[in-house]
């Protein structure tokens, strides 16, 4: 998971303003602004191009060219950053179960970050698409965690954690994990599954989201959601092609891939 990243260009990328440490003020800021600026998406695969994950790979996608990525790409552009800082950083690897039963037994396809910091530990995660943490939890079980949106907590039983954030008064898993160490070849094997087998949802659906200060945006397929905080969610009927490209560009901030391929994918997306 090492590579040296080009530092300025990223922290221009977000947006950041001032000077970076390694302490826990710029952890969070920098989770906040990382996904304000640089979208979750999956053009990728659903175009059917490879997602490298090697460091001058991403740094040159979501850094320099206006993309986006999912969580595998995210949270290793992140732990560079965050290792060019200074920061002390491993990974981890979890089974989400956003919007499955809380005993269902889904596969090691979602990363997140493990971070030491004065003795403590915390985790980051800008990866996880329209419930994406902003900020850094405490690696402390049972203890209601505030964010720059919902409550999240951490679940802690026979050594398995939950992450969880308070939705409208009822607390959801966003996945669970244990704290082992992951290695590189492991994302390498979750990733090629993510991105290109059948029965994942990425090579078949459009996907994106980015999280503002006030806003939760979140794309699938043709439904477009915005999420404002304390309020019902608004729900938008994206009708065609033109109108996808226009979201795409204007609300997750997306510098799409030339030619027509885009296009006619695009348009075999399924209602």
């Amino acid at each position: 998971m090492h590579g040296s990243i080009d530092l300025d260009a990223y922290l221009r990328r977000v947006g950041w303003r001032g000077s970076v440490a390694a302490d826990l003020a710029s952890l969070r800021g920098l989770a906040v602004t990382h996904v304000a600026a640089i979208p979750f998406e999956s053009l990728s695969p659903l175009l059917g191009l490879p997602v490298p994950l090697d460091t001058p790979a991403l740094e040159r996608k979501l850094v320099h060219d206006g993309r986006g990525g999912y969580c595998f790409e995210q949270n290793l552009l992140f732990a560079a950053v965050l290792r060019t800082i200074g920061f002390e950083v491993s990974g981890l690897i979890a089974r989400v179960l956003w919007q499955h039963p809380e005993d269902a037994v889904t596969a090691q396809t979602h990363m997140l970050l493990r971070v030491e910091l004065d003795g403590a530990s915390w985790l980051t995660d800008v990866g996880f698409g329209n419930q994406v943490l902003t900020g850094a939890l405490r690696l402390q079980a049972d203890v209601e965690q505030p964010t720059g949106h919902e409550p999240f907590r951490l679940v802690e039983r026979d050594g398995e954690w939950r992450m969880q954030s308070c939705v409208r008064g009822q607390w959801l898993t966003l996945y669970r994990f244990d704290l082992r160490r992951c290695e590189m070849v492991d994302y390498v094997v979750a990733n090629h599954y993510v991105s290109t087998h059948p029965a994942s949802r990425f090579p078949r659906n459009l996907i994106a989201a980015r999280t503002t200060a006030d806003r939760r945006l979140s794309l699938l397929n043709h439904e477009f959601t915005v999420r404002r905080l304390g309020r019902e969610p608004e729900r938008h009927r994206l009708a065609g092609v033109a109108d996808i490209r226009r979201v795409l560009e204007e609300e997750f901030l997306l510098r799409l891939p030339p030619g027509e391929a885009l296009d006619r994918r695009l348009a075999q997306l399924p209602d």
